[in-house]
């Protein structure tokens, strides 16, 4: 039973992780300020807690469960919030997301 906790531990810390990281390299390739948006908040709501909860796991039912607990909870209820924060700030500067054209769809007097 101690070997299924340490490996499920492994597995949740090592992608959570994976999802930080991939988080950072989408914050520096992608082209946009709402792709780059959208990275970032995938690395606050996935890796963060996926990282919370595997060291929650490994320290059993102690104290610092319970304060990890909390902060995943507080991740949880500001990380989207936050990112909806900044997205409206986006949009009432002025900032549009970039308009995706259909190269295959020709025009019509209806369009």
């Amino acid at each position: 039973m101690d070997f299924f906790f340490s490996f499920l531990c492994m597995v949740l810390i090592i992608s959570g992780s994976f999802f930080v990281v991939i988080g950072a390299f989408g914050t520096y390739r992608f082209p946009d300020f709402w792709s780059r948006l959208h990275a970032a908040s995938i690395t606050d709501s996935a890796g963060v807690i996926l990282l919370l909860i595997g060291m929650g796991i490994y320290s059993g039912l102690t104290l610092i469960t319970f304060k990890l607990l909390v902060i995943g909870l507080f991740l949880f209820i500001t990380g989207p919030t936050s990112t909806h924060a900044v997205a409206n700030a986006a949009l009432v500067s002025g900032l549009r997301p970039p308009q995706i054209t259909n190269k295959t769809h020709k025009k019509t007097n209806s369009d």
